[in-house]
Protein backbone atom coordinates (compact mmCIF):
# COMPACT_ATOMS: atom_id res chain seq x y z
CA UNK A 1 0.00 0.00 0.00
CA UNK A 2 2.99 2.45 0.55
CA UNK A 3 4.56 1.88 -2.97
CA UNK A 4 0.73 1.88 -4.63
CA UNK A 5 0.38 5.51 -2.94
CA UNK A 6 3.38 6.48 -3.74
CA UNK A 7 2.89 5.76 -7.03
CA UNK A 8 -0.51 7.20 -7.46
CA UNK A 9 0.83 10.54 -6.05
CA UNK A 10 3.36 10.28 -9.41
CA UNK A 11 6.73 8.61 -8.83
CA UNK A 12 7.44 6.52 -11.65
CA UNK A 13 6.86 2.72 -11.52
CA UNK A 14 10.68 2.69 -13.07
CA UNK A 15 12.14 4.30 -9.81
CA UNK A 16 10.94 1.42 -8.27
CA UNK A 17 11.20 -1.09 -11.08
CA UNK A 18 15.35 -0.64 -10.93
CA UNK A 19 15.57 -0.10 -7.42
CA UNK A 20 14.19 -3.94 -7.57
CA UNK A 21 16.17 -5.15 -10.49
CA UNK A 22 19.43 -4.16 -8.46
CA UNK A 23 18.53 -7.07 -6.12
CA UNK A 24 19.61 -10.22 -6.62
CA UNK A 25 15.88 -12.02 -6.72
CA UNK A 26 14.15 -13.93 -8.88
CA UNK A 27 10.99 -15.73 -9.12
CA UNK A 28 8.38 -13.17 -8.85
CA UNK A 29 6.97 -10.27 -10.69
CA UNK A 30 5.29 -6.47 -10.67
CA UNK A 31 2.05 -5.22 -11.42
CA UNK A 32 0.54 -1.89 -11.38
CA UNK A 33 -3.38 -1.55 -11.26
CA UNK A 34 -6.22 0.15 -10.15
CA UNK A 35 -8.87 -0.94 -7.35
CA UNK A 36 -12.15 1.11 -6.08
CA UNK A 37 -12.41 2.06 -2.35
CA UNK A 38 -15.99 3.82 -1.64
CA UNK A 39 -15.68 5.89 -4.79
CA UNK A 40 -11.81 6.49 -4.86
CA UNK A 41 -10.06 4.91 -7.52
CA UNK A 42 -6.89 4.26 -6.04
CA UNK A 43 -3.48 2.35 -7.25
CA UNK A 44 -2.37 -0.98 -6.64
CA UNK A 45 0.38 -2.66 -6.18
CA UNK A 46 1.52 -6.22 -6.00
CA UNK A 47 4.20 -9.01 -6.10
CA UNK A 48 2.87 -12.22 -7.91
CA UNK A 49 5.20 -14.86 -6.53
CA UNK A 50 6.14 -17.82 -9.13
CA UNK A 51 8.17 -19.50 -7.79
CA UNK A 52 9.33 -20.82 -3.94
CA UNK A 53 11.12 -18.28 -1.89
CA UNK A 54 13.85 -18.78 0.94
CA UNK A 55 13.63 -18.05 4.32
CA UNK A 56 16.09 -15.21 4.76
CA UNK A 57 18.03 -14.17 7.89
CA UNK A 58 17.96 -10.62 8.98
CA UNK A 59 22.17 -10.80 8.49
CA UNK A 60 22.02 -12.39 5.02
CA UNK A 61 18.88 -9.52 3.80
CA UNK A 62 20.96 -6.91 4.77
CA UNK A 63 24.01 -7.91 3.29
CA UNK A 64 22.11 -8.19 -0.12
CA UNK A 65 21.28 -4.58 0.24
CA UNK A 66 25.04 -3.43 1.19
CA UNK A 67 26.36 -5.01 -1.96
CA UNK A 68 23.52 -4.43 -4.57
CA UNK A 69 24.06 -1.78 -7.07
CA UNK A 70 21.64 0.61 -5.46
CA UNK A 71 21.92 4.41 -4.96
CA UNK A 72 23.97 5.09 -1.84
CA UNK A 73 21.09 6.79 -0.09
CA UNK A 74 18.26 3.93 -1.08
CA UNK A 75 21.09 1.44 0.30
CA UNK A 76 21.10 3.28 3.43
CA UNK A 77 17.32 3.95 3.88
CA UNK A 78 16.42 0.68 2.96
CA UNK A 79 18.85 -1.22 5.52
CA UNK A 80 17.53 1.08 8.41
CA UNK A 81 14.14 -0.18 7.87
CA UNK A 82 14.89 -3.33 7.46
CA UNK A 83 17.10 -2.98 10.96
CA UNK A 84 13.63 -1.38 12.70
CA UNK A 85 11.74 -4.50 11.68
CA UNK A 86 14.93 -6.68 12.81
CA UNK A 87 15.38 -5.79 15.78
CA UNK A 88 11.99 -5.59 16.39
CA UNK A 89 11.39 -9.57 15.65
CA UNK A 90 14.53 -9.87 17.74
CA UNK A 91 12.81 -8.44 20.85
CA UNK A 92 9.95 -10.36 20.42
CA UNK A 93 11.62 -13.74 19.86
CA UNK A 94 14.33 -13.42 22.55
CA UNK A 95 17.25 -14.11 19.72
CA UNK A 96 20.20 -12.21 18.49
CA UNK A 97 19.20 -9.77 15.31
CA UNK A 98 21.88 -11.73 13.11
CA UNK A 99 19.59 -14.68 13.75
CA UNK A 100 16.18 -13.44 13.13
CA UNK A 101 14.88 -15.89 10.37
CA UNK A 102 11.97 -13.77 8.40
CA UNK A 103 9.33 -15.97 8.30
CA UNK A 104 6.34 -13.35 6.83
CA UNK A 105 8.19 -10.59 6.40
CA UNK A 106 11.07 -12.23 4.87
CA UNK A 107 9.68 -13.41 1.30
CA UNK A 108 10.41 -11.37 -1.47
CA UNK A 109 7.08 -9.12 -1.24
CA UNK A 110 8.27 -7.80 1.80
CA UNK A 111 11.69 -6.42 0.40
CA UNK A 112 10.19 -5.44 -2.41
CA UNK A 113 7.80 -3.11 -0.14
CA UNK A 114 11.17 -1.91 1.62
CA UNK A 115 13.65 -1.68 -1.20
CA UNK A 116 10.71 -0.02 -3.31
CA UNK A 117 9.85 2.41 -0.92
CA UNK A 118 12.79 3.48 0.02
CA UNK A 119 13.59 4.19 -3.38
CA UNK A 120 9.95 6.10 -3.87
CA UNK A 121 11.09 8.26 -1.11
CA UNK A 122 14.51 9.21 -1.83
CA UNK A 123 12.67 9.90 -5.55
CA UNK A 124 10.52 12.46 -3.46
CA UNK A 125 13.17 14.24 -1.76
CA UNK A 126 10.11 15.33 0.67
CA UNK A 127 10.36 15.38 4.69
CA UNK A 128 7.89 12.94 6.13
CA UNK A 129 5.18 13.93 8.42
CA UNK A 130 3.20 10.11 9.63
CA UNK A 131 -0.22 10.78 11.26
CA UNK A 132 -1.36 8.74 14.09
CA UNK A 133 -1.99 4.89 13.20
CA UNK A 134 -5.30 2.84 14.05
CA UNK A 135 -4.58 -0.31 15.38
CA UNK A 136 -7.06 -2.89 15.42
CA UNK A 137 -7.93 -6.44 17.27
CA UNK A 138 -8.19 -9.70 17.61
CA UNK A 139 -6.13 -12.34 16.55
CA UNK A 140 -3.93 -13.69 13.59
CA UNK A 141 -2.90 -17.09 13.11
CA UNK A 142 0.84 -16.66 12.06
CA UNK A 143 4.17 -19.21 11.42
CA UNK A 144 4.62 -19.56 14.76
CA UNK A 145 0.49 -19.92 15.97
CA UNK A 146 -2.19 -17.58 16.66
CA UNK A 147 -0.70 -13.68 17.41
CA UNK A 148 -2.50 -11.12 19.11
CA UNK A 149 -3.56 -7.77 17.40
CA UNK A 150 -1.71 -5.50 16.33
CA UNK A 151 1.21 -8.07 15.79
CA UNK A 152 3.83 -8.21 18.41
CA UNK A 153 6.60 -6.84 15.89
CA UNK A 154 4.51 -4.54 14.97
CA UNK A 155 4.26 -2.94 18.31
CA UNK A 156 7.75 -3.01 18.93
CA UNK A 157 8.61 -1.38 15.37
CA UNK A 158 6.10 1.40 16.76
CA UNK A 159 8.22 2.85 19.96
CA UNK A 160 7.07 6.28 20.41
CA UNK A 161 4.95 6.34 17.55
CA UNK A 162 1.49 7.67 18.49
CA UNK A 163 -1.49 5.20 17.78
CA UNK A 164 -4.89 4.64 18.89
CA UNK A 165 -7.30 1.72 19.07
CA UNK A 166 -10.43 0.62 16.63
CA UNK A 167 -12.99 -1.12 17.50
CA UNK A 168 -12.35 -3.74 14.66
CA UNK A 169 -11.04 -7.04 14.39
CA UNK A 170 -8.42 -7.04 11.69
CA UNK A 171 -4.94 -6.17 11.64
CA UNK A 172 -4.46 -2.42 10.30
CA UNK A 173 -0.79 -2.32 11.07
CA UNK A 174 1.53 -4.64 9.61
CA UNK A 175 5.53 -5.29 10.88
CA UNK A 176 6.47 -4.09 7.82
CA UNK A 177 4.52 -0.80 7.55
CA UNK A 178 4.98 -0.14 10.82
CA UNK A 179 8.87 -0.24 10.03
CA UNK A 180 8.39 1.22 7.08
CA UNK A 181 6.46 4.75 8.68
CA UNK A 182 8.42 4.92 11.72
CA UNK A 183 11.55 4.71 10.52
CA UNK A 184 10.77 7.29 7.39
CA UNK A 185 8.51 10.16 9.74
CA UNK A 186 10.51 12.57 11.37
CA UNK A 187 7.23 13.63 13.21
CA UNK A 188 3.49 12.87 13.76
CA UNK A 189 0.85 14.97 13.51
CA UNK A 190 -3.11 14.91 12.59
CA UNK A 191 -2.54 17.07 10.01
CA UNK A 192 0.29 19.12 9.55
CA UNK A 193 0.48 22.97 8.41
CA UNK A 194 0.94 22.85 4.94
CA UNK A 195 -0.28 23.69 1.02
CA UNK A 196 -1.75 20.37 -0.28
CA UNK A 197 -0.46 20.16 -3.63
CA UNK A 198 -0.89 16.52 -4.70
CA UNK A 199 -2.72 13.31 -3.56
CA UNK A 200 -2.16 9.54 -3.47
CA UNK A 201 -4.17 6.79 -2.65
CA UNK A 202 -2.89 2.89 -2.14
CA UNK A 203 -5.43 0.29 -2.04
CA UNK A 204 -5.53 -2.60 0.25
CA UNK A 205 -7.10 -5.94 -0.79
CA UNK A 206 -9.07 -6.29 2.55
CA UNK A 207 -12.97 -4.73 2.28
CA UNK A 208 -13.31 -3.52 6.06
CA UNK A 209 -16.59 -2.93 7.51
CA UNK A 210 -15.89 0.90 8.58
CA UNK A 211 -13.75 2.95 6.41
CA UNK A 212 -11.81 2.20 2.98
CA UNK A 213 -8.87 0.06 2.69
CA UNK A 214 -7.01 2.99 1.81
CA UNK A 215 -3.66 4.60 2.73
CA UNK A 216 -3.51 8.43 1.97
CA UNK A 217 -0.20 10.40 1.07
CA UNK A 218 -0.60 14.11 0.47
CA UNK A 219 2.67 16.17 -1.24
CA UNK A 220 2.98 19.64 -0.71
CA UNK A 221 4.50 22.52 1.19
CA UNK A 222 4.38 24.41 4.20
CA UNK A 223 2.95 27.56 4.39
CA UNK A 224 5.00 30.88 4.30
CA UNK A 225 7.96 31.93 2.13
CA UNK A 226 10.59 30.78 4.14
CA UNK A 227 13.26 28.32 3.59
CA UNK A 228 13.01 25.78 5.71
CA UNK A 229 13.89 21.83 6.72
CA UNK A 230 10.92 20.72 5.28
CA UNK A 231 10.52 22.74 1.95
CA UNK A 232 14.54 22.01 1.09
CA UNK A 233 15.66 19.02 -0.71
CA UNK A 234 18.77 18.73 1.09
CA UNK A 235 20.54 19.61 4.58
CA UNK A 236 23.82 19.83 5.58
CA UNK A 237 24.25 19.22 9.51
CA UNK A 238 27.63 20.38 11.07
CA UNK A 239 28.83 20.75 14.67
CA UNK A 240 32.09 22.31 15.81
CA UNK A 241 34.17 20.33 18.61
CA UNK A 242 37.09 21.06 19.95
CA UNK A 243 38.38 17.92 22.00
CA UNK A 244 37.93 15.18 18.84
CA UNK A 245 40.85 13.01 18.08
CA UNK A 246 41.15 12.15 14.64
CA UNK A 247 40.49 8.54 14.90
CA UNK A 248 37.21 9.41 16.28
CA UNK A 249 36.26 12.37 13.88
CA UNK A 250 37.55 9.28 11.26
CA UNK A 251 35.11 6.93 12.80
CA UNK A 252 32.33 9.78 13.12
CA UNK A 253 32.04 10.03 9.68
CA UNK A 254 31.61 6.60 8.59
CA UNK A 255 28.54 6.70 11.32
CA UNK A 256 26.90 9.93 9.44
CA UNK A 257 27.47 7.81 6.51
CA UNK A 258 25.97 4.90 7.51
CA UNK A 259 22.89 6.67 9.09
CA UNK A 260 22.50 8.09 5.45
CA UNK A 261 24.46 10.95 4.80
CA UNK A 262 25.38 11.37 0.96
CA UNK A 263 28.53 12.74 2.21
CA UNK A 264 30.49 13.63 5.72
CA UNK A 265 33.48 15.45 6.05
CA UNK A 266 35.81 16.81 8.26
CA UNK A 267 37.29 20.78 7.64
CA UNK A 268 39.84 22.35 10.94
CA UNK A 269 39.35 25.49 12.23
CA UNK A 270 40.35 27.79 14.55
CA UNK A 271 37.74 28.40 17.76
CA UNK A 272 37.04 31.45 20.32
CA UNK A 273 40.58 31.56 22.46
CA UNK A 274 42.94 30.25 19.60
CA UNK A 275 41.62 26.52 19.97
CA UNK A 276 42.47 24.44 17.21
CA UNK A 277 38.56 22.33 16.57
CA UNK A 278 37.15 20.51 13.40
CA UNK A 279 33.76 20.93 11.95
CA UNK A 280 31.94 17.59 11.47
CA UNK A 281 29.81 17.69 8.81
CA UNK A 282 27.37 15.98 6.37
CA UNK A 283 24.90 16.50 3.65
CA UNK A 284 21.62 14.31 3.27
CA UNK A 285 18.29 14.19 2.15
CA UNK A 286 15.67 15.89 3.97
CA UNK A 287 14.35 12.64 5.17
CA UNK A 288 17.31 11.52 6.24
CA UNK A 289 18.66 14.78 8.14
CA UNK A 290 17.44 13.75 11.71
CA UNK A 291 19.16 10.07 11.52
CA UNK A 292 22.11 11.71 10.44
CA UNK A 293 21.34 14.51 13.21
CA UNK A 294 21.28 11.90 16.14
CA UNK A 295 24.16 9.80 14.87
CA UNK A 296 26.34 13.42 14.63
CA UNK A 297 25.63 14.05 18.68
CA UNK A 298 25.58 10.18 19.16
CA UNK A 299 29.40 9.42 17.73
CA UNK A 300 30.81 13.21 18.68
CA UNK A 301 31.42 14.84 21.61
CA UNK A 302 29.38 18.14 20.57
CA UNK A 303 26.17 18.86 22.51
CA UNK A 304 24.37 20.80 19.56
CA UNK A 305 24.39 21.27 16.08
CA UNK A 306 23.45 23.58 13.20
CA UNK A 307 20.85 22.20 10.06
CA UNK A 308 21.21 24.14 7.25
CA UNK A 309 18.37 24.13 4.07
CA UNK A 310 19.81 23.81 0.88
CA UNK A 311 19.28 23.13 -2.82
CA UNK A 312 21.32 20.01 -4.61
CA UNK A 313 22.07 20.33 -8.02
CA UNK A 314 22.64 16.53 -9.43
CA UNK A 315 23.86 14.70 -12.75
CA UNK A 316 21.72 11.75 -13.29
CA UNK A 317 23.52 8.50 -12.36
CA UNK A 318 23.52 5.13 -12.93
CA UNK A 319 25.74 2.59 -12.24
CA UNK A 320 26.18 -0.15 -14.58
CA UNK A 321 28.64 -3.09 -14.18
CA UNK A 322 31.77 -4.26 -16.95
CA UNK A 323 33.74 -6.69 -17.66
CA UNK A 324 37.25 -6.58 -17.30
CA UNK A 325 40.75 -9.24 -17.42
CA UNK A 326 40.35 -8.84 -13.28
CA UNK A 327 36.26 -9.71 -13.17
CA UNK A 328 33.62 -7.73 -12.77
CA UNK A 329 33.65 -4.10 -11.65
CA UNK A 330 31.02 -1.69 -10.80
CA UNK A 331 31.22 1.77 -12.74
CA UNK A 332 29.43 4.99 -11.70
CA UNK A 333 27.79 6.75 -14.62
CA UNK A 334 26.97 10.43 -14.01
CA UNK A 335 25.39 11.59 -17.18
CA UNK A 336 22.67 14.85 -18.23
CA UNK A 337 23.14 18.20 -19.57
CA UNK A 338 26.55 19.23 -18.64
CA UNK A 339 29.32 18.35 -20.51
CA UNK A 340 31.05 14.99 -21.46
CA UNK A 341 29.76 11.82 -19.31
CA UNK A 342 31.49 11.32 -15.67
CA UNK A 343 32.78 7.87 -15.62
CA UNK A 344 34.06 6.42 -12.21
CA UNK A 345 34.59 2.89 -11.24
CA UNK A 346 34.17 1.97 -7.65
CA UNK A 347 37.16 1.88 -5.85
CA UNK A 348 36.28 -1.20 -3.57
CA UNK A 349 35.56 -3.46 -6.15
CA UNK A 350 38.74 -2.06 -7.79
CA UNK A 351 40.44 -2.95 -4.67
CA UNK A 352 39.81 -6.40 -4.06
CA UNK A 353 40.20 -7.03 -7.84
CA UNK A 354 43.95 -6.00 -7.37
CA UNK A 355 44.23 -8.06 -4.33
CA UNK A 356 42.92 -11.25 -5.62
CA UNK A 357 45.31 -10.62 -9.04
CA UNK A 358 48.60 -9.56 -7.44
CA UNK A 359 48.32 -5.89 -9.44
CA UNK A 360 48.68 -2.21 -8.98
CA UNK A 361 44.68 -0.78 -8.07
CA UNK A 362 45.51 1.59 -10.79
CA UNK A 363 45.48 -1.07 -13.38
CA UNK A 364 41.94 -2.49 -12.17
CA UNK A 365 40.48 1.40 -12.74
CA UNK A 366 42.26 1.89 -16.09
CA UNK A 367 40.81 -1.16 -17.76
CA UNK A 368 37.16 -0.63 -15.73
CA UNK A 369 37.85 2.75 -17.20
CA UNK A 370 38.21 1.40 -20.78
CA UNK A 371 35.62 -0.85 -20.66
CA UNK A 372 32.78 1.50 -19.72
CA UNK A 373 33.96 3.98 -22.23
CA UNK A 374 34.09 1.18 -25.36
Amino acid sequence: MTIAALLDLGVPLLVIERAVAALPLDGFHLHRGHAHRSGIVATSFDVHVEAPQPERTYGSIDAMLAAAPLDPPVAALARRIFRRLGEAEAAVHRIRLEDVHFHEVGAVDAIVDIVGAAAAIVHIGAEVVGSPLPMGRGFVKARHGILPLPPPAAVACLRGVPTYGVELDAELVTPTGAAIIATLATRFERWPTFAPDRIGFGAGTRELPDRPNLLRVVLGTRSGGEESLGSASHVIVEANVDDLTGEVAGHAIEALLAAGALDAWAAPITMKKGRPALTIAALAAAPQADAVATALLRETTSIGLRKIPVARTERPRRITTVKTAYGAIRVKISEGPFGPPQIKPEFDDCAAAARTHGVPVREVVSAALSAAKS
